[in-house]
């Protein structure tokens, strides 16, 4: 449930970056202005550096995204501290690319996924951060 609440959250940046580029483009030439297509390449290219990028702030900065405060989660390293940024960064990667290794925590006992078990970081129960 939190990995779609923060798909939301990325979905919602993503249209504050189109919007930002349609404004841009609107204000250095209002005569001539028409939409911007973006092409697949692009815009899945965006898409992944912006999830990224959100993720692992979220990560390093408080352990929580919107979607793990919602679920009353936080991700922490191996000594229950904040990760450090390259492995927020490393596993926020992870996640996007293979978040199938998500579901993993159905399957062990430890409830961990497997971004958490290449990573060292483990997704605790807290009260709202």
């Amino acid at each position: 449930m939190a990995a779609l609440i923060d798909l939301c959250v990325v979905g919602a940046l993503l249209g504050l970056l189109y919007s930002g580029l349609v404004l841009s483009l609107l204000a250095l030439n209002p005569g001539s202005f028409r939409f911007p297509a973006l092409d697949l390449v692009f815009s899945g290219a965006v898409g992944f550096v912006v999830a990224v990028l959100y993720l692992a702030g979220c990560w390093s900065v408080s352990g929580c995204t919107v979607g793990s405060v919602a679920m009353g989660l936080r991700v922490v390293g191996r000594r229950s501290g904040r990760l450090k940024p390259l492995t927020a960064l490393l596993r926020g990667v992870a996640c996007v690319v293979f978040p199938v290794g998500l579901l993993w925590v159905a399957l062990d006992r430890h409830r961990r996924s497997l971004q958490d078990i290449v990573f060292g970081s483990r997704v605790i129960y807290v009260r709202p951060c």
